[in-house]
């Protein structure tokens, strides 16, 4: 996560986050600084775990195929730094869209560690490439390295703005965690954190604007957050850049809300937490009730009146109930609590 002198040169030409103008000691302190969190991350050379597949099996139907479900962003969409598949972020979010919906969800992530924004056409491309499963909803988690790598935020903006409005125009719902609070890593001292919190709030700010004018709907991981991730140390890896397990679930937590309502807009006939199936309907005979015998009448007896319920007019039909199917809980799905970008 370094900074080159001559990027660095450029940041004292950057207002605010509580930096007005860097002097030359000041620059030379954020290009010590920047190497030495470097040497303190260390490179993202682990592979993350896969979690690619179907999700909620037992509730597919023959005539239902299940929500097509797409992650696409960086190492924290990929879910860089946990060991197991569930604790990806696109399993948990997979697991909550079945517990939300009612659907099996079809996940397919292609995230790639160290990606940025420039590098999410490639992508769309990948998830746009079968037109007989486009995905029809899409989390996206992208920004961290863009900040990182001093990408120019607008250009940054700019792609993830046409990758959004690519899969809009393929018909997908779109969600994106924007940037998250740089200003968090503990590894990264001031200025320099003071420089990536105002880098990271910047572009969270143009990546929102064009998610909006893509048609798609956006997250504000850094504001929501940024506070929480500061103050809670467990919430990141062992390289305290990355998030953990439990910071990815608090991420997951974040974005879920939106992501859910998008799901909705997509299946409008469940609600939270229920599927309801029409139950079938029970064919009408038109033959009449065979007559029951008067001694066998004789032998009931007479019904307490306070224990009889009002009954409709006999002659009115029955509308068939539906039967309410609860949506299973995803098992082992963290209690929500945290986030970050990488």
């Amino acid at each position: 996560m370094g900074v080159s002198p001559r990027k660095a040169a450029a940041a004292a030409l950057v207002s605010g986050g509580g930096l007005t103008v860097l002097t030359g000691a000041s620059i030379g302190l954020v290009v010590a600084e920047a190497k030495l969190a470097r040497k303190a991350i260390g490179r993202a050379e682990a592979i993350p775990p896969r979690a690619d597949g179907l999700f909620g099996a037992h509730l597919a139907w023959a005539a239902e195929r299940p929500l097509r479900f797409a992650v696409l962003g960086d190492s924290t969409a990929a879910g860089y730094g946990v060991e197991l598949p569930e604790e990806t972020p696109g399993s948990l979010l997979a697991g909550a869209l079945v517990a939300h919906t009612g659907r099996p969800v079809l996940l397919t992530n292609q995230a790639r560690v160290g990606a940025r924004s420039d590098r999410l056409a490639e992508q769309v491309d990948e998830v746009l490439a079968d037109e007989e499963n486009l995905p029809q909803l899409a989390a996206i988690m992208i920004g961290a390295n863009d900040i990182t790598h001093r990408a120019p935020i607008a250009e940054a903006a700019a792609a993830l703005g046409e990758a959004v409005e690519r899969l809009r125009a393929a018909g997908c719902e779109v969600v994106v965690g924007t940037c998250p609070d740089l200003g968090t890593i503990r590894p990264v001292q001031p200025p320099l954190r003071w420089l990536a919190r105002h880098w990271s709030r910047k572009l969270a700010l143009l990546q929102s604007q064009a998610v909006t004018a893509a048609g798609g709907c956006s997250v504000p991981i850094g504001a929501l957050l940024g506070p929480e991730f500061a103050s809670r140390a467990e919430l990141f890896g062992p390289d305290r850049f990355h998030p953990s397990a439990e910071g990815y679930a608090t991420a997951v937590a974040a974005l879920l809300p939106t992501l859910a309502s998008a799901a909705w807009r997509l299946t409008p006939r469940t609600a939270i937490g229920l599927a309801v199936i029409d139950s079938p309907e029970v064919p009408q005979t038109t033959s009449a009730p065979a007559a029951v015998p008067s001694t066998a009448l004789s032998a009931v007896p007479p019904a307490d009146p306070t224990d009889v319920a009002d009954r409709a007019d006999p002659a009115t039909p029955v509308a068939p109930t539906p039967l309410v199917r609860p949506a299973p809980a995803h098992p082992g799905f963290p209690h929500p609590s945290s986030l970050t970008d990488r």
